[in-house]
């Protein structure tokens, strides 16, 4: 015997998987919090409406991942495919934000340099050699 709780969660479960062509996992690493920015690429013409919505939510400020799951009531999984579809078409990137930036801003002296970047990746890779590298980290 079904319900009418029932059907509806079914309806829910069909509409995503459509959504997402039947993909379960996003092409791109990115965490609940990975802040997106529109870009200057387009949506491909078969990408779902669910696409413009993001975008349109991107244009008028920089979104997390987790705030765009919120504002579309959509699985945070389908969104992320969705995200990775519109950075795959350069339609979004991903915000990289100055963590170094006050707001005195006093200059290039407190970011970090090249060098400490450099021998931090390097203490990482000592540290956990088998790790796997992301081929599309920065």
């Amino acid at each position: 015997m079904s319900t009418h709780g029932d059907a509806a969660e079914e309806s829910t479960f069909v509409r995503t998987y459509t959504l997402t062509r039947g993909r379960t996992r996003p092409r791109h690493l990115m965490a609940l919090d990975t802040v997106l920015d529109t870009g200057p690429g387009r949506p491909g013409p078969g990408q779902a409406g669910e696409c413009e919505e993001i975008l349109a939510l991107c244009r008028e400020h920089r979104r997390s991942v987790t705030e765009l799951a919120g504002q579309l009531g959509r699985p945070v999984t389908a969104v992320k495919i969705l995200v990775s579809d519109l950075l795959d078409a350069h339609a979004l990137v991903i915000s990289v934000t100055d963590a170094f930036a006050s707001s005195s801003d006093t200059g290039a002296e407190e970011r970090p340099t090249t060098h400490l970047l450099a021998a931090l990746s390097a203490g990482l890779k000592r540290k956990w050699p088998d790790a796997i590298a992301y081929p599309q980290a920065g």
